[in-house]
């Protein structure tokens, strides 16, 4: 069983998110969005502006770690969670923003472990449901519906430079 450890990111973790969601977007987006997509949203979602921003209005950040043979801890993957205004329930719950593991440690829990985090960090806060918005061609779809969430409805937005997202929104209630 690989040994799994969650910390709290911080402002010295932006490189990391970023090679993270560098190195994970081609092979989950590559096939449903452009390159170019890709990579307006890379700098819209990731500059070190954005996570700034991001990290100091409410957006917890957390980072999957798995222990190595040698005792060493990987970081593999991170996740981000905020408490927002859900638009289907009107009550404040928390929203999973991100979550993205490696392709190399997809399969070996942090996945799991990352939404595990965030459920929990929701529930501290006394949120009664946790939601999120996945692409709809997305594989991490069957992901979230094998650990219980519903699909609430379909959300397509326009971000901007002629790109669009085409979204699940999805809840677990707890």
């Amino acid at each position: 069983m690989t040994e799994i450890q969650i910390t709290r990111a911080g402002l010295n973790d932006r490189d990391f998110i970023r090679s993270v969601s560098e190195r994970t977007w081609p092979s989950t987006y590559g096939h449903i969005i452009s390159q170019s997509q890709i990579d307006f949203m890379l700098d819209w979602m990731y500059s070190n502006e954005s996570l700034e921003k991001q990290m100091n209005t409410g957006c917890e950040f957390y980072i999957a770690s798995i222990k190595k043979e040698n005792c060493d801890w990987d970081a593999v993957g991170f996740c981000s969670v905020s408490p927002e205004k859900d638009d289907d329930s009107n009550e404040i719950a928390h929203k999973l923003n991100k979550l993205y593991v490696l392709p190399s440690a997809q399969g070996t829990g942090a996945g799991k472990a990352l939404l595990n985090k965030s459920i929990e960090v929701a529930k501290a806060a006394g949120s009664s449901s946790l939601f999120l918005q996945v692409n709809k061609l997305n594989n991490a779809y069957t992901f979230y519906l094998k650990k219980g969430f519903i699909k609430v409805r379909e959300f397509k937005f326009d971000i901007g430079n002629g790109f669009y997202m085409d979204d699940y929104v999805m809840r677990l209630n707890f």
